[in-house]
């Protein structure tokens, strides 16, 4: 899966804040919900996105994630 395709950052739709393409739907919201016990059908209904745009902000997560940097604070 490509989430290039369906996932957008536009600084005038939701502050620039990833969101689902074509909706106001950001990825937080989509992962949130699923960490918070939602299932996939819960979300594609409530927030009308598909199942394949549920699994792209999964991909775009964890992609995001996969970039992520720890730094050693001294004296830690």
């Amino acid at each position: 899966m490509n989430w290039q395709d369906r996932i957008v950052i536009n600084s005038e739709v939701m502050g620039g804040k990833p969101v689902i393409n074509g909706t106001r739907v950001p990825v937080q919201v989509v992962v949130g919900s699923l960490a918070g016990g939602s299932t996939v059908q819960d979300i594609c209904t409530g927030y009308g996105v598909t199942e394949d745009d549920v699994r792209a902000a999964l991909a775009y997560a964890a992609e995001m994630l996969s970039q992520e940097r720890l730094y050693a604070l001294p004296g830690r």
